[in-house]
């Protein structure tokens, strides 16, 4: 006897929130100054917590928003995003124990307003992903996606950060390029014609308005996201690079997008979407100094980039190689992090202790000098090695996010996590308590010009 898709849902859900519960209760703990047998009253909360909260408003507010896009799938579209952020951070802890953390020797990981920045960080990678994916699986499917892209996204950050000794303060290696080819990676495994041809898939006036305000919360909050894990004088260089390049970006999108039209329009899509492509540019080197002309020209670039992508680069990744990206996440996380990596390679490249200052060993742990009694010798890593290990960090991460994420898209596939079928893609109903009154009608319906309110 088959078990019903609501039973299987709830009992899965349920299932993977008791274990998150009991392996909470044996390995993790406060962090030292929340815990009030050991703490010395140095609270990082005034230091972390304003950047925090802003980044849990990009995710749950922003990505929400802006995935609410398609015209019968809002509900999904904000629903489904917070049900995946909120899996994602507790796994996160978890997987990152495995990764950053001494569990061997005993030690409780420590739940502290960083790792909880990192479970945020995590979430984005992941609804980077359900992009690629929004509409075309269901709620069980994401759930498998969640669970072994977390373990991969840190498996890469774990070789970039402790092994390649990279700096990606904003994540746009790490999480937009990771998180952008893994889901597209996913969607080419799960890829069936009906996929593009479904009548749901398309945009509405007021979903494309809802969306919209996705996009203004995610631009607003930007800066907070590359900053987030920054220090000192880093932090205030991420949020004004970051700010400089999203100015330049929306401007340019908006150009742009009149030039690539016949008729001149812009295109509500360009703006929901390219207009952040800076922010995601300027992330690799967010925290280096390359000066507020430099993140408006990574700015630049990535409009065009994006635009463009926008408007030619999703058909043709569909047509051609199959790949289907109803979100458009390429354009926006995947071309966007490889300029950011390269800006970031190009930066590594060039740092020196005359325009880094002491932040080059802040940014660039390896290219600290060693002393050895009291004698300081030159680092082991020069620049241009630094350069070149940044670039490495770039072809690990496209490797292992489009090996994992064609791995992960054959486990997704197997009958048992229920894919919706060809008449429920893109449509509330098949997963929501929807009230008939007000919901969008079908294609049908709006070609004999009813109309809805």
């Amino acid at each position: 006897m088959a078990v019903p898709k609501r039973v299987k849902f709830s009992l899965a859900t349920l299932f993977i929130q008791a274990v998150f519960i009991i392996i909470y209760a044996i390995i993790v703990d406060y962090e030292d100054a929340a815990d009030p047998t050991k703490s010395d009253n140095d609270y990082p909360t005034p230091k972390y917590y304003p950047m925090y909260q802003d980044i849990h408003v990009m995710i749950f507010v922003g990505f929400g928003f802006l995935y609410t896009f398609l015209y019968r799938y809002g509900y999904s579209g904000a629903g489904i995003n917070i049900l995946l952020g909120a899996v994602t951070i507790q796994w996160t802890l978890i997987v990152r124990a495995l990764f950053f953390h001494e569990l061997a020797s005993g030690v409780r990981v420590k739940m502290s307003l960083t790792e909880l920045i990192n479970g945020d960080f995590n979430a984005a990678t992941v609804l980077i992903s359900f992009g690629a994916l929004i509409g075309k699986t269901g709620p069980l499917q994401l759930l498998v996606m969640v669970l072994l892209e977390v373990i991969l996204a840190n498996l890469n950050e774990y070789i970039g950060t402790e092994h390649l000794k990279v700096s990606d303060v904003g994540g746009s290696m790490f999480i937009h390029t990771f998180g952008a080819y893994f889901g597209l990676a996913v969607s080419r495994a799960l890829y069936r014609e009906s996929h593009q041809s479904s009548a749901n898939l398309r945009p509405g006036y007021l979903s494309d308005i809802f969306a919209l305000v996705g996009t203004i919360f995610l631009w607003c909050f930007w800066p907070s996201f590359n900053g987030g894990l920054a220090t000192d004088d880093g932090r205030l260089r991420a949020i004004i690079n970051t700010l400089s390049s999203l100015v330049a970006c929306v401007v340019v999108t908006m150009a742009i997008s009149s030039l690539l039209s016949r008729r001149g329009n812009i295109e509500i899509s360009h703006l929901q979407n390219a207009s952040l492509a800076g922010g995601v540019a300027v992330g690799t080197c967010a925290n280096m100094p390359i000066k507020p002309w430099g993140a408006m020209v990574l700015g630049t670039l990535a409009a065009i980039v994006s635009t463009t992508g926008y408007k030619y680069g999703s058909d043709y990744l569909a047509s051609r190689f199959k790949i289907h990206d109803p979100a458009g996440i390429n354009n926006l996380h995947g071309m966007p992090g490889i300029l950011a990596a390269c800006g970031g390679a190009v930066m590594a490249a060039i740092a020196t202790k005359d325009n880094f200052g002491d932040s080059l060993y802040v940014i660039f742990p390896a290219r600290t000098p060693n002393i050895v009694n009291g004698t300081v010798y030159p680092a082991d890593r020069l620049a241009f090695d630094q350069g070149g290990y940044q670039i490495a960090a770039l072809v690990t991460t496209l490797a292992l996010a489009i090996v994992g994420g064609l791995l992960t898209g054959l486990v997704m596939r197997a009958p048992i996590w229920d894919a919706p079928d060809d008449q429920e893609l893109y449509d509330d109903r098949n997963y929501w308590d929807v009230s008939e009154h007000g919901f969008p009608p079908d294609i049908a319906t709006i070609q004999t010009g009813f109309t809805y309110g």
